[in-house]
Protein backbone atom coordinates (compact mmCIF):
# COMPACT_ATOMS: atom_id res chain seq x y z
CA UNK A 1 0.00 0.00 0.00
CA UNK A 2 2.56 2.34 0.73
CA UNK A 3 4.78 1.95 -2.72
CA UNK A 4 1.53 2.63 -4.05
CA UNK A 5 0.75 5.51 -2.81
CA UNK A 6 4.21 6.72 -3.66
CA UNK A 7 3.39 5.93 -7.11
CA UNK A 8 0.12 7.08 -7.16
CA UNK A 9 1.62 10.79 -5.96
CA UNK A 10 4.17 10.68 -8.43
CA UNK A 11 1.54 10.01 -11.16
CA UNK A 12 -1.02 12.72 -10.47
CA UNK A 13 2.04 15.39 -10.44
CA UNK A 14 2.44 14.29 -13.85
CA UNK A 15 -1.22 14.20 -14.87
CA UNK A 16 -1.58 18.33 -13.42
CA UNK A 17 1.53 18.82 -15.61
CA UNK A 18 0.06 17.64 -18.34
CA UNK A 19 -3.46 19.71 -17.96
CA UNK A 20 -4.41 23.33 -19.35
CA UNK A 21 -4.13 26.13 -16.78
CA UNK A 22 -7.68 28.15 -15.90
CA UNK A 23 -6.25 31.30 -17.49
CA UNK A 24 -9.77 33.06 -16.58
CA UNK A 25 -9.19 32.54 -12.78
CA UNK A 26 -5.20 33.54 -12.82
CA UNK A 27 -6.72 36.44 -14.75
CA UNK A 28 -9.34 36.99 -12.61
CA UNK A 29 -7.10 36.54 -9.07
CA UNK A 30 -3.95 38.97 -10.28
CA UNK A 31 -5.28 41.81 -8.40
CA UNK A 32 -5.74 40.01 -5.10
CA UNK A 33 -2.75 39.13 -2.77
CA UNK A 34 -0.97 36.29 -2.81
CA UNK A 35 1.87 34.22 -1.21
CA UNK A 36 4.51 32.31 -1.95
CA UNK A 37 3.42 29.26 0.40
CA UNK A 38 6.70 26.55 1.14
CA UNK A 39 5.94 23.75 -2.16
CA UNK A 40 5.88 20.91 0.20
CA UNK A 41 2.57 22.52 1.86
CA UNK A 42 1.11 22.87 -1.90
CA UNK A 43 -1.13 20.58 -3.79
CA UNK A 44 -1.85 20.53 -7.28
CA UNK A 45 -5.66 18.85 -7.09
CA UNK A 46 -6.74 20.87 -3.75
CA UNK A 47 -5.09 24.49 -5.10
CA UNK A 48 -7.26 23.71 -8.42
CA UNK A 49 -10.24 23.22 -6.53
CA UNK A 50 -10.34 26.22 -4.96
CA UNK A 51 -8.86 28.26 -7.66
CA UNK A 52 -12.31 26.87 -9.88
CA UNK A 53 -14.32 28.02 -6.79
CA UNK A 54 -12.93 31.11 -6.62
CA UNK A 55 -13.56 31.84 -9.97
CA UNK A 56 -17.11 30.95 -9.79
CA UNK A 57 -18.31 32.52 -6.77
CA UNK A 58 -16.15 35.99 -6.10
CA UNK A 59 -18.19 37.14 -3.45
CA UNK A 60 -18.35 33.38 -1.36
CA UNK A 61 -22.00 33.44 -1.81
CA UNK A 62 -21.99 30.05 -2.28
CA UNK A 63 -22.08 27.40 0.47
CA UNK A 64 -22.61 24.18 -0.98
CA UNK A 65 -19.85 21.53 -0.96
CA UNK A 66 -17.82 20.54 -4.24
CA UNK A 67 -19.60 16.99 -4.86
CA UNK A 68 -16.90 14.31 -6.43
CA UNK A 69 -18.60 11.19 -7.33
CA UNK A 70 -16.64 8.07 -7.99
CA UNK A 71 -19.32 5.74 -8.16
CA UNK A 72 -18.67 3.37 -4.72
CA UNK A 73 -17.96 6.41 -3.15
CA UNK A 74 -18.82 9.92 -3.01
CA UNK A 75 -16.77 12.97 -1.27
CA UNK A 76 -18.63 16.30 -0.30
CA UNK A 77 -15.79 18.87 0.31
CA UNK A 78 -16.48 21.49 2.03
CA UNK A 79 -16.78 25.24 0.01
CA UNK A 80 -14.03 26.80 1.80
CA UNK A 81 -11.77 25.12 4.46
CA UNK A 82 -7.92 25.35 4.90
CA UNK A 83 -5.49 27.70 5.23
CA UNK A 84 -6.86 31.28 5.96
CA UNK A 85 -5.24 35.11 4.61
CA UNK A 86 -3.83 35.09 7.99
CA UNK A 87 -1.78 31.74 8.42
CA UNK A 88 -0.52 32.30 4.37
CA UNK A 89 0.53 35.64 5.48
CA UNK A 90 2.30 33.96 8.97
CA UNK A 91 4.00 31.00 6.79
CA UNK A 92 5.23 32.77 3.83
CA UNK A 93 7.13 35.39 6.46
CA UNK A 94 8.09 32.80 8.77
CA UNK A 95 9.90 31.13 5.88
CA UNK A 96 11.07 33.94 4.13
CA UNK A 97 12.89 34.98 7.53
CA UNK A 98 14.93 31.82 7.91
CA UNK A 99 15.87 32.08 4.59
CA UNK A 100 17.15 35.18 4.58
CA UNK A 101 18.88 34.90 7.94
CA UNK A 102 20.81 31.55 7.47
CA UNK A 103 23.88 32.92 10.31
CA UNK A 104 21.43 33.80 12.81
CA UNK A 105 19.91 31.68 15.20
CA UNK A 106 16.05 32.03 14.74
CA UNK A 107 12.96 31.98 17.57
CA UNK A 108 9.11 31.41 17.20
CA UNK A 109 7.82 32.79 20.45
CA UNK A 110 5.36 29.85 20.33
CA UNK A 111 3.82 27.86 17.86
CA UNK A 112 3.63 29.62 14.38
CA UNK A 113 0.05 28.25 13.80
CA UNK A 114 -1.23 24.71 15.15
CA UNK A 115 -0.53 22.32 12.53
CA UNK A 116 2.41 19.75 13.30
CA UNK A 117 3.02 19.09 9.73
CA UNK A 118 4.55 23.47 9.30
CA UNK A 119 5.65 22.98 12.94
CA UNK A 120 7.74 19.95 13.02
CA UNK A 121 9.62 21.23 9.51
CA UNK A 122 10.37 24.98 11.25
CA UNK A 123 12.14 22.37 13.89
CA UNK A 124 14.03 20.40 11.01
CA UNK A 125 15.22 24.11 9.67
CA UNK A 126 16.55 25.06 13.29
CA UNK A 127 13.83 27.28 14.34
CA UNK A 128 13.24 26.95 18.03
CA UNK A 129 9.98 27.59 19.79
CA UNK A 130 10.75 29.85 23.24
CA UNK A 131 7.21 28.91 24.47
CA UNK A 132 4.63 26.54 24.37
CA UNK A 133 0.84 26.77 23.54
CA UNK A 134 0.37 27.29 27.23
CA UNK A 135 3.00 29.84 27.33
CA UNK A 136 5.11 27.71 29.06
CA UNK A 137 9.02 28.37 28.95
CA UNK A 138 10.98 26.43 27.09
CA UNK A 139 14.38 28.77 26.42
CA UNK A 140 14.73 31.14 28.73
CA UNK A 141 14.77 35.20 28.20
CA UNK A 142 18.14 35.25 29.19
CA UNK A 143 19.66 32.84 26.77
CA UNK A 144 18.31 35.49 24.12
CA UNK A 145 20.76 38.31 22.71
CA UNK A 146 19.93 41.22 20.67
CA UNK A 147 21.28 39.47 17.54
CA UNK A 148 18.76 36.85 18.07
CA UNK A 149 15.45 36.77 15.15
CA UNK A 150 12.30 36.23 17.51
CA UNK A 151 9.29 35.43 15.28
CA UNK A 152 5.91 36.73 16.54
CA UNK A 153 3.46 33.76 15.07
CA UNK A 154 -0.03 34.79 13.61
CA UNK A 155 -1.83 34.68 17.13
CA UNK A 156 0.11 37.84 17.92
CA UNK A 157 1.78 38.29 21.40
CA UNK A 158 1.64 39.88 24.50
CA UNK A 159 2.67 43.84 25.76
CA UNK A 160 4.70 41.85 28.13
CA UNK A 161 7.12 39.89 26.15
CA UNK A 162 6.94 42.90 23.45
CA UNK A 163 8.29 44.64 26.38
CA UNK A 164 10.81 41.64 27.37
CA UNK A 165 12.16 41.68 23.92
CA UNK A 166 12.68 45.27 23.64
CA UNK A 167 14.56 45.23 26.33
CA UNK A 168 16.95 42.54 25.22
CA UNK A 169 17.00 44.20 22.26
CA UNK A 170 15.23 42.36 19.77
CA UNK A 171 13.25 44.34 16.83
CA UNK A 172 10.13 41.80 17.27
CA UNK A 173 8.41 44.47 14.67
CA UNK A 174 10.77 43.46 11.66
CA UNK A 175 9.28 39.73 12.24
CA UNK A 176 5.98 40.18 13.41
CA UNK A 177 3.29 37.62 11.82
CA UNK A 178 0.09 38.30 13.86
CA UNK A 179 -2.76 38.32 11.74
CA UNK A 180 -4.42 41.53 9.98
CA UNK A 181 -7.89 40.64 11.31
CA UNK A 182 -6.45 39.76 15.30
CA UNK A 183 -4.78 43.06 15.12
CA UNK A 184 -8.34 43.99 14.20
CA UNK A 185 -10.01 43.16 16.78
CA UNK A 186 -7.34 44.87 18.88
CA UNK A 187 -7.82 48.18 17.54
CA UNK A 188 -11.77 48.04 18.05
CA UNK A 189 -10.50 47.20 22.12
CA UNK A 190 -8.39 50.14 21.86
CA UNK A 191 -11.36 52.28 20.59
CA UNK A 192 -14.19 50.83 23.16
CA UNK A 193 -12.19 51.34 25.96
CA UNK A 194 -11.69 55.19 24.80
CA UNK A 195 -15.70 55.13 25.34
CA UNK A 196 -15.23 53.63 28.67
CA UNK A 197 -16.56 50.23 27.78
CA UNK A 198 -15.38 46.86 29.44
CA UNK A 199 -13.99 44.42 26.79
CA UNK A 200 -15.59 41.23 27.26
CA UNK A 201 -13.58 39.13 25.21
CA UNK A 202 -15.00 35.35 24.02
CA UNK A 203 -12.37 33.08 24.02
CA UNK A 204 -10.61 30.31 25.45
CA UNK A 205 -8.32 31.66 28.30
CA UNK A 206 -5.09 29.73 27.49
CA UNK A 207 -4.96 30.08 23.67
CA UNK A 208 -2.42 32.10 22.63
CA UNK A 209 -4.27 34.69 21.09
CA UNK A 210 -7.04 35.42 23.50
CA UNK A 211 -3.85 35.78 25.98
CA UNK A 212 -2.36 38.37 23.77
CA UNK A 213 -6.06 40.01 23.19
CA UNK A 214 -6.48 40.22 26.68
CA UNK A 215 -2.88 42.32 27.38
CA UNK A 216 -3.57 44.42 24.52
CA UNK A 217 -7.36 45.27 25.83
CA UNK A 218 -6.46 45.48 28.97
CA UNK A 219 -3.89 48.24 28.12
CA UNK A 220 -6.93 50.41 27.50
CA UNK A 221 -10.05 49.12 29.69
CA UNK A 222 -11.07 46.25 31.96
CA UNK A 223 -11.16 42.67 30.86
CA UNK A 224 -13.19 39.59 30.81
CA UNK A 225 -12.92 36.61 29.92
CA UNK A 226 -16.04 33.92 28.71
CA UNK A 227 -15.09 30.90 27.01
CA UNK A 228 -18.68 29.61 26.61
CA UNK A 229 -22.78 30.24 27.13
CA UNK A 230 -22.15 28.53 30.75
CA UNK A 231 -19.72 31.72 31.39
CA UNK A 232 -21.71 34.40 29.71
CA UNK A 233 -25.28 33.28 31.93
CA UNK A 234 -23.41 33.61 34.92
CA UNK A 235 -22.08 37.05 34.01
CA UNK A 236 -25.75 37.98 33.08
CA UNK A 237 -27.05 36.95 36.87
CA UNK A 238 -24.61 39.19 38.15
CA UNK A 239 -25.62 41.96 36.06
CA UNK A 240 -29.01 41.26 36.84
CA UNK A 241 -28.65 40.93 40.57
CA UNK A 242 -28.87 37.43 41.01
CA UNK A 243 -25.22 36.80 42.34
CA UNK A 244 -23.72 38.91 44.77
CA UNK A 245 -19.44 40.01 44.27
CA UNK A 246 -18.27 36.88 45.83
CA UNK A 247 -19.70 34.75 43.81
CA UNK A 248 -18.76 36.60 40.93
CA UNK A 249 -14.70 36.77 41.60
CA UNK A 250 -14.58 32.95 42.62
CA UNK A 251 -16.32 32.17 39.23
CA UNK A 252 -14.38 34.79 37.55
CA UNK A 253 -11.32 34.16 39.24
CA UNK A 254 -8.50 34.51 36.65
CA UNK A 255 -10.58 35.48 33.89
CA UNK A 256 -10.68 39.50 35.04
CA UNK A 257 -8.00 42.01 34.51
CA UNK A 258 -6.50 43.62 37.44
CA UNK A 259 -8.81 46.15 39.55
CA UNK A 260 -11.74 44.81 37.90
CA UNK A 261 -14.75 46.38 39.45
CA UNK A 262 -17.88 43.98 38.69
CA UNK A 263 -20.60 46.87 40.08
CA UNK A 264 -19.16 50.17 37.79
CA UNK A 265 -16.99 48.24 34.96
CA UNK A 266 -20.27 46.07 34.09
CA UNK A 267 -22.43 49.27 32.54
CA UNK A 268 -21.40 49.34 29.16
CA UNK A 269 -19.63 46.41 27.52
CA UNK A 270 -18.28 45.24 23.89
CA UNK A 271 -18.06 42.31 23.22
CA UNK A 272 -15.03 41.01 20.96
CA UNK A 273 -13.31 37.50 20.25
CA UNK A 274 -10.53 35.08 19.90
CA UNK A 275 -11.06 35.22 15.96
CA UNK A 276 -10.88 31.07 15.78
CA UNK A 277 -14.10 30.71 18.03
CA UNK A 278 -17.19 29.65 16.97
CA UNK A 279 -19.26 32.80 15.14
CA UNK A 280 -22.25 32.05 15.92
CA UNK A 281 -21.63 31.35 19.40
CA UNK A 282 -19.84 34.95 19.35
CA UNK A 283 -23.18 36.32 18.25
CA UNK A 284 -25.09 34.01 20.72
CA UNK A 285 -23.73 35.71 23.56
CA UNK A 286 -23.83 39.04 22.47
CA UNK A 287 -27.29 38.70 21.68
CA UNK A 288 -27.88 37.43 25.80
CA UNK A 289 -25.57 39.98 27.29
CA UNK A 290 -27.92 42.67 24.76
CA UNK A 291 -30.98 41.28 26.38
CA UNK A 292 -29.74 41.33 29.63
CA UNK A 293 -28.70 44.94 29.74
CA UNK A 294 -31.99 45.60 28.06
CA UNK A 295 -34.06 44.38 30.28
CA UNK A 296 -31.76 46.22 33.35
CA UNK A 297 -31.40 49.65 31.43
CA UNK A 298 -34.79 49.52 29.22
CA UNK A 299 -34.48 49.17 25.19
CA UNK A 300 -34.16 52.94 24.42
CA UNK A 301 -30.63 52.93 26.43
CA UNK A 302 -29.45 49.81 25.41
CA UNK A 303 -26.99 51.28 22.80
CA UNK A 304 -25.35 53.45 25.82
CA UNK A 305 -24.55 49.78 27.46
CA UNK A 306 -23.20 47.63 24.74
CA UNK A 307 -21.87 47.92 21.28
CA UNK A 308 -22.14 46.96 18.26
CA UNK A 309 -19.06 44.73 17.50
CA UNK A 310 -20.24 42.45 14.77
CA UNK A 311 -17.19 44.34 12.68
CA UNK A 312 -14.69 42.57 14.23
CA UNK A 313 -16.06 38.81 13.24
CA UNK A 314 -12.89 37.02 10.70
CA UNK A 315 -14.27 36.53 7.61
CA UNK A 316 -12.02 33.59 6.96
CA UNK A 317 -13.47 31.96 9.92
CA UNK A 318 -17.02 32.86 9.82
CA UNK A 319 -16.62 31.11 6.17
CA UNK A 320 -15.16 28.21 6.85
CA UNK A 321 -17.64 27.66 9.65
CA UNK A 322 -20.38 28.89 7.03
CA UNK A 323 -19.48 26.21 4.96
CA UNK A 324 -19.67 23.74 7.42
CA UNK A 325 -23.43 24.48 7.84
CA UNK A 326 -23.73 24.24 4.22
CA UNK A 327 -22.23 20.52 4.41
CA UNK A 328 -24.88 19.64 7.62
CA UNK A 329 -27.59 20.87 5.07
CA UNK A 330 -26.45 17.00 3.40
CA UNK A 331 -26.98 13.20 4.08
CA UNK A 332 -23.13 11.43 4.50
CA UNK A 333 -22.13 8.14 6.35
CA UNK A 334 -19.20 9.86 7.59
CA UNK A 335 -17.13 13.29 7.71
CA UNK A 336 -13.51 13.35 8.63
CA UNK A 337 -11.97 16.85 9.75
CA UNK A 338 -8.45 17.29 9.18
CA UNK A 339 -6.03 19.75 11.11
CA UNK A 340 -3.83 20.06 14.31
CA UNK A 341 -5.49 18.63 17.34
CA UNK A 342 -4.56 22.05 19.73
CA UNK A 343 -6.14 23.88 16.85
CA UNK A 344 -9.40 25.94 18.21
CA UNK A 345 -10.71 26.53 14.64
CA UNK A 346 -10.59 23.14 13.55
CA UNK A 347 -12.17 21.46 16.97
CA UNK A 348 -14.92 23.97 16.37
CA UNK A 349 -15.42 22.25 13.14
CA UNK A 350 -15.58 19.48 14.85
CA UNK A 351 -18.02 20.20 17.35
CA UNK A 352 -20.46 21.41 14.23
CA UNK A 353 -20.43 18.03 12.46
CA UNK A 354 -20.64 15.86 15.23
CA UNK A 355 -23.90 17.08 16.04
CA UNK A 356 -24.74 14.97 12.88
CA UNK A 357 -22.40 13.25 11.15
CA UNK A 358 -19.69 10.25 12.64
CA UNK A 359 -17.16 12.29 12.72
CA UNK A 360 -13.30 11.96 12.82
CA UNK A 361 -10.56 14.28 13.82
CA UNK A 362 -7.03 13.40 12.10
CA UNK A 363 -4.09 15.68 11.49
CA UNK A 364 -2.79 13.78 8.65
CA UNK A 365 -3.12 10.26 6.35
CA UNK A 366 -1.29 8.06 8.80
CA UNK A 367 -4.65 8.25 11.25
CA UNK A 368 -6.08 5.99 8.57
CA UNK A 369 -5.01 2.33 9.06
CA UNK A 370 -7.54 0.35 6.99
CA UNK A 371 -11.57 0.77 5.54
CA UNK A 372 -12.08 -0.72 9.53
CA UNK A 373 -9.53 1.86 11.66
CA UNK A 374 -8.83 5.33 11.76
CA UNK A 375 -7.10 6.72 14.65
CA UNK A 376 -9.43 9.94 15.51
CA UNK A 377 -8.88 12.67 17.98
CA UNK A 378 -11.49 13.28 21.13
CA UNK A 379 -12.29 16.65 21.52
CA UNK A 380 -14.46 16.09 24.44
CA UNK A 381 -11.76 13.28 25.95
CA UNK A 382 -8.93 15.05 24.68
CA UNK A 383 -7.56 11.96 23.80
CA UNK A 384 -6.58 9.61 20.67
CA UNK A 385 -8.96 6.50 20.10
CA UNK A 386 -8.49 3.48 17.52
CA UNK A 387 -11.86 3.58 15.74
CA UNK A 388 -12.41 0.01 14.08
CA UNK A 389 -15.85 1.04 12.70
CA UNK A 390 -14.42 3.50 9.94
CA UNK A 391 -15.67 2.93 6.26
CA UNK A 392 -18.96 1.13 6.20
CA UNK A 393 -19.82 -1.94 4.37
CA UNK A 394 -22.26 -0.58 1.74
CA UNK A 395 -22.20 -0.64 -2.03
CA UNK A 396 -21.88 3.20 -1.70
CA UNK A 397 -20.27 5.58 0.70
CA UNK A 398 -20.73 9.36 1.04
CA UNK A 399 -17.94 10.99 3.00
CA UNK A 400 -18.00 14.78 4.47
CA UNK A 401 -13.95 16.23 4.53
CA UNK A 402 -12.92 19.46 5.24
CA UNK A 403 -9.66 20.63 7.35
CA UNK A 404 -8.61 23.65 9.64
CA UNK A 405 -7.27 27.45 8.64
CA UNK A 406 -4.10 26.05 10.05
CA UNK A 407 -3.59 23.16 7.43
CA UNK A 408 -1.54 22.38 4.72
CA UNK A 409 -3.63 21.37 1.02
CA UNK A 410 -1.15 19.05 0.60
CA UNK A 411 -2.71 17.23 3.89
CA UNK A 412 -5.98 17.25 2.91
CA UNK A 413 -4.63 16.01 -1.02
CA UNK A 414 -3.10 12.98 0.70
CA UNK A 415 -6.07 12.01 2.80
CA UNK A 416 -8.31 12.05 -0.58
CA UNK A 417 -5.93 9.82 -2.02
CA UNK A 418 -5.55 7.57 0.48
CA UNK A 419 -9.04 6.85 1.01
CA UNK A 420 -9.55 6.26 -2.87
CA UNK A 421 -6.94 3.35 -2.30
CA UNK A 422 -8.83 2.07 0.34
CA UNK A 423 -11.71 1.84 -1.97
CA UNK A 424 -9.51 1.05 -4.81
CA UNK A 425 -6.51 -1.14 -4.50
CA UNK A 426 -5.99 -1.86 -7.90
CA UNK A 427 -2.51 -1.65 -9.96
CA UNK A 428 -0.83 1.99 -10.20
CA UNK A 429 -1.46 2.13 -13.97
CA UNK A 430 -5.27 1.57 -13.69
CA UNK A 431 -5.57 3.92 -10.47
CA UNK A 432 -3.39 6.60 -12.53
CA UNK A 433 -5.91 6.08 -15.39
CA UNK A 434 -8.74 6.77 -13.06
CA UNK A 435 -7.21 9.62 -12.15
CA UNK A 436 -6.77 11.40 -15.59
CA UNK A 437 -10.71 10.55 -16.04
CA UNK A 438 -11.27 12.35 -12.44
CA UNK A 439 -9.41 15.61 -13.57
CA UNK A 440 -10.56 16.10 -16.51
CA UNK A 441 -14.06 15.99 -14.89
CA UNK A 442 -13.05 18.51 -12.71
CA UNK A 443 -11.87 20.98 -15.28
CA UNK A 444 -14.84 20.15 -17.63
CA UNK A 445 -17.14 20.42 -15.02
CA UNK A 446 -18.62 17.59 -17.08
CA UNK A 447 -18.39 13.71 -16.15
CA UNK A 448 -16.49 11.96 -19.08
CA UNK A 449 -18.20 9.68 -20.90
CA UNK A 450 -16.15 5.98 -19.74
CA UNK A 451 -17.26 4.84 -23.35
CA UNK A 452 -15.71 6.84 -25.67
CA UNK A 453 -12.58 8.29 -23.11
CA UNK A 454 -9.32 6.47 -23.59
CA UNK A 455 -8.88 6.10 -20.03
CA UNK A 456 -12.39 4.88 -19.73
CA UNK A 457 -12.05 1.15 -19.55
CA UNK A 458 -9.51 1.81 -16.39
CA UNK A 459 -12.08 3.85 -14.74
CA UNK A 460 -14.54 1.08 -14.72
CA UNK A 461 -12.10 -1.54 -13.45
CA UNK A 462 -10.69 0.78 -10.58
CA UNK A 463 -13.87 2.68 -9.62
CA UNK A 464 -17.37 1.50 -11.45
CA UNK A 465 -19.18 4.20 -12.33
CA UNK A 466 -16.43 7.08 -13.98
CA UNK A 467 -15.50 9.69 -11.23
CA UNK A 468 -18.20 13.18 -12.31
CA UNK A 469 -17.73 16.39 -10.43
CA UNK A 470 -19.55 19.58 -9.00
CA UNK A 471 -17.83 22.31 -8.04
Amino acid sequence: MDQLTKSLNSDLIGNFNGLPDVLPVRRTLKKMKSFSIPVLFKSNLIGKIKEARRFGDKMKKNFEPSHFDFGPIEILISRHFGFCYGVENAVETAYRIVEENPDKRIFLLSEMIHNPAVNADLLDRGVEFIQDTLGNQLVAWDQLTSDDVVIVPAFGTTLEIQEILSNIGIDIYSYDTTCPFVEKVWNRSQKLGETDHTIVVHGKLNHEETRATFSHSEKNAPVIVLENMDDTKELGEFIEGKKNESAFFDFFKGKISKGFNPHSHLEKIGVINQTTMLASETQKITDYLRAVMENKYGKDAIKSHIADTRDTLCYATNDNQSATYGLLEKEADLAIVIGGHNSSNTTHLVELLESKFTTFFISNQDAIFSKNEILSYDIHMQELKMNKEFLPEKESIRVIVTSGASCPDIIVDEVLQKILLLIAVLCTVQIANAQKVFLSALFTGVPVNPNKNAFGSAARICLPKSPSCVL
